[in-house]
């Protein structure tokens, strides 16, 4: 199955476990691999024929921001319903970055790695 692929969607949310997180915020970084038949538009050259990934990205935008939710695992599932709502995608994974985690000697950053397939 052919695949659309966006990386590097920064977001600003309050999402966290921490109180202090929910209050202060922090940013976050999607990464989506969105599965669906791509040769319709490739043959008609016509956006209703694949997905306008700017509503995608805008999507995962809007879900980030205005979350309030404590774990990570949540708002990646939620962005993976989120997609699966347009009728094109199939499959998606998403990769969910908390791209400063406030854990102390620790520097790199948490990543949640899911995959839902419409059923």
């Amino acid at each position: 199955m052919d695949c659309i692929q966006i990386t590097g969607i920064n977001c600003y949310g309050y999402i966290g476990y921490l109180k202090e997180e929910q209050v202060l915020g922090q940013w976050f970084e999607v990464d989506l691999t969105l599965w669906m038949d791509l040769a319709p538009a490739g043959q008609s050259d016509n956006i209703t024929d694949t997905l306008d990934y700017c509503r995608a990205i805008e999507t995962v935008k809007q879900l980030v921001k205005t979350s309030k939710v404590a774990l990570l695992e949540k708002m990646a599932n939620a962005i993976a319903d989120a997609m699966l709502k347009f009728e094109q995608v199939q499959q998606v994974q998403v990769r969910f970055s908390k791209l400063a985690a406030p854990i102390p000697d620790f520097s790199g950053k948490i990543t949640i790695d899911i995959t839902r397939t419409r059923e």
